[in-house]
């Protein structure tokens, strides 16, 4: 493709009738037009590259912008919201002059193609996010689905992402303190490897992505630029998997996190010294991205040189060079006079800086190779302005007669001993099983800041040593459910994560989201993803959760098969201190369990019905968020004031999952009455949602039970904690050894 030196803007509108290769770079033909007439010539090769790249489904967000713009239309008001969607990462306000930022990306594609290096760098690029806002990140967490847990390539591909995960965060000293690791078919070509972070700043330290100054420089920092991931997640995240199509291994980048760490404290120390007037990571797009944002949100143009980045690889065009999203590298617009102090920073920490452009009182990006001008642009048309699509969406034809299949139908156990059968069956089912194996290879407490980690309902990390301030934060995603229906599917999945955080004692504030789609160019997909982010959107607004920020991946399926909808919540909230948590594990024997939220039969998308009958059909669990809202201040009341020593939210498995996990956590067992009203069967695997099991010391029975009377919660008391089995009386007893086999034998055996 390159034509360098002699493809400059002159050279560009000289020689109108050059072919490009603009279909070869994901440009449609009418997008290539575009762009010819906002230039009003052809492109030169270099301005061939930003466009393809930024104009990207996975940069520019082109089928989904106008689904999400409900995100910002039904935004409810919160007065936690520092800065909202647009910017790097979402930042909310948690109390005693502090802001927490936090995000969620994908990277699915990169990761199945190169599943070490996929993840790590998926790693990397949340926490530059992260660092761009003005933050220090202080811990990681990690949605993750897979194939078949018994599918051999998911013995290629799960160790591998497993591995880089833990080998980039736990080399940047960073916690893993949550996320999930889900089995399923549907994921079998196309894994989701989608990746959080979360990071820690006062008010004023708050950063944002913009150059502005007329004379203020841009300078380029950190690793030098190679042909590793050239177009990397721009190309791969814009197109299905095809088997015949040629290996894309060279578009994966590879990440480096001792340079990352660096990178952090290198960072930190020219915003404590005030020197950097805007920021911006470059990840997807490289250099494209980093200069259009930052051009584009600021006040002026800009002018690039780019002879003066340096470079892994001299051979590179400047097409390579703007495409590259080699790892490691951000973008800063500094003052003159603080220019030599910013590169004084960056030799102390061994870090590579160039000054590489200026900031310009016009409003075109500018960029020079070789002395010839190859880019002058409006950055607003590469950045924000590339094309939209209304796609066709409908509602498939097929999803009456899913629905109609209905999971409260199927078989169910006759007697005492199958019950116990499915209940051993459930424990030790692949998804359902202790993910320990998996866990274990990550740090849950370097820092020593964390509080609570997996398997926790949600992580949880003190900011303030003094006064206890901590936040938590919980992901969910349930693909089954939205497969089933995409708008309350979505509205679980945050409704779980809400959960989730209130069952630790901490007050849910805002929302990142990661939407997994297959392709948009299929209406029914489509369907599933408008649906969907309506239903999150609507959700949000009645939580008083407004999303800050997220990202959109589609085209995750391999030739026709898309995977299930999964939308991925992550839910953050504050806690006062947390020294008052909640967690999961039975804490004393004689301690009182009660029930909390309403049982219904409710089995559509459920555990049982995939384990024991192997089956999907029906409608999901019914949502409601004012029993959610009001679940939620009942348990965070009830921590903070010291009426329960545990809690766990009920979702996938039912009451019979949280109590064993529980159990096992805990080393107590449990004796279990079957509430009037209520068979055995659906007490222990309906997966109702509104639901939490919590364990009240004696003590403070009383007055738990008039809390919740008073609030209008319904609660049941349905037994103790107690002894060394879970004995589901007048059904069957379980001891723990037998269980704990059960759960934490299975994904050790899968993966050997």
């Amino acid at each position: 493709m390159s034509r360098t030196p002699l493809d400059t803007v002159e050279h560009a509108a000289a020689t109108p009738d050059v072919e490009l290769p603009w279909a070869e770079l994901g440009l449609k033909k009418d997008e290539y037009e575009r762009v010819v007439e906002i230039l009003g010539r052809r492109p030169t090769g270099a301005e061939l590259a930003m466009y393809s790249v930024m104009w990207s489904e996975h940069c520019s967000y082109k089928s989904s912008k106008v689904h999400l713009r409900q995100f910002g239309e039904k935004a409810p008001q919160s007065d936690a919201m520092l800065v909202g969607i647009g910017e790097n990462a979402g930042v909310v306000d948690v109390g005693q002059g502090y802001a927490v930022t936090f995000k969620v990306e994908s990277h699915n594609h990169p990761s199945y193609v190169e599943p070490y290096q996929g993840a790590a760098t998926g790693v990397g690029g949340i926490v530059r996010d992260i660092i761009a806002m003005g933050a220090r990140p202080v811990a990681v967490v990690d949605p993750l689905r897979f194939g078949a847990a018994d599918h051999p390539d998911t013995k290629r591909v799960l160790p591998g992402v497993v591995a880089g995960i833990g080998g980039y965060g736990n080399c940047l000293g960073l916690p893993n303190i949550g996320g999930e690791v889900v089995f399923d078919a549907c994921y079998q070509g196309n894994p989701l490897v989608n990746a959080g972070a979360i990071g820690v700043m006062r008010h004023e330290d708050i950063h944002l992505a913009k150059a502005s100054g007329a004379g203020n420089k841009v300078i380029l920092y950190g690793a030098r630029t190679g042909g590793d991931g050239i177009g990397g997640a721009s190309i791969l995240a814009s197109e299905t998997f095809d088997d015949a199509k040629p290996s894309k291994r060279p578009a994966v980048q590879v990440g480096d996190p001792f340079q990352e760490k660096l990178l952090i404290e290198c960072t930190l120390e020219a915003f404590a010294e005030k020197l950097v007037v805007g920021i911006q990571d470059l990840g997807a797009a490289g250099l494209s991205c980093a200069t259009s944002e930052l051009a584009s949100n600021g006040s002026g143009g800009m002018r690039v040189t780019l002879d003066d980045v340096p470079l892994r690889d001299s051979t590179l065009s400047p097409e390579e060079i703007l495409m590259s999203e080699s790892q490691e590298r951000m973008c800063a617009v500094v003052e003159p006079e603080k220019v030599d102090r910013f590169l004084e920073i960056c030799e102390k920490w061994d870090v590579i800086a160039t000054v590489i452009g200026e900031v310009t009182d016009g409003d075109r990006l500018e960029i020079y190779w070789h002395g010839g001008k190859i880019v002058d642009v409006d950055p607003r048309t590469v950045a924000h302005e590339g094309p939209v699509y209304e796609r066709p969406y409908a509602r498939p034809s097929w999803q009456d007669e899913l629905q109609a299949d209905d999971a409260n139908k199927l078989p169910r156990p006759a007697t005492a001993e199958e019950l116990k059968d499915q209940v051993l069956k459930l424990v030790g089912s692949p998804n359902q099983a202790s993910k320990s194996w998996i866990t274990s290879q990550y740090d849950h407490f370097v820092q020593g800041n964390t509080v609570l980690a997996q398997p926790e309902d949600s992580g949880m990390i003190r900011i303030d040593e003094e006064t206890g301030l901590g936040v938590a934060i919980a992901t969910d995603g349930n693909g089954r459910y939205a497969k089933l229906d995409p708008y309350h599917g979505a509205q679980l999945a945050l409704a779980e994560a809400y959960r989730n955080v209130a069952t630790t004692g901490a007050k849910p504030l805002a929302v990142s989201d990661c939407l997994n789609f297959g392709s948009p160019e299929d209406p029914a997909v489509m369907w599933q993803f408008a649906e969907a982010v309506r239903g999150l959107a609507d959700a949000c607004q009645q939580l008083g959760t407004p999303v800050t920020g997220g990202n959109v991946s589609l085209y995750n399926q391999t030739g026709e098969a898309a995977i299930h909808p999964t939308p991925v919540v992550a839910v953050l909230g504050v806690i006062d201190d947390v020294a008052r948590r909640t967690p999961v594990a039975f804490q004393e024997e004689g301690q009182l369990l009660y029930l909390l939220g309403d049982t219904r039969e409710e089995f559509g998308g459920s555990a049982w019905s995939q384990v024991v009958h192997d089956h999907l059909g029906g409608l999901p669990p019914k949502v409601d968020l004012e029993r959610e809202r009001l679940l939620a201040e009942i348990l965070i009341s009830a921590s903070r004031d010291g009426m329960i020593d545990s809690a766990h939210d009920l979702s996938d498995g039912g009451l019979i999952q949280a109590v064993v996990e529980s159990a096992l956590l805990g080393e107590k067992g449990a004796r279990l009455i079957v509430p009037d009203g209520l068979d055995a069967f659906t007490f222990l695997f309906s997966e109702s949602a509104g639901r939490a099991i919590v364990a009240v010391p004696r003590s403070e029975e009383v007055r738990f039970n008039d809390m919740c009377g008073a609030r209008g919660l319904p609660v049941t008391r349905i037994g103790v904690v107690d002894g060394d089995t879970v004995d589901v009386q007048g059904e069957f007893a379980l001891p723990l050894t037998e269980l704990r086999e059960a759960h934490e034998s299975t994904i050790p055996a899968l993966l050997k």
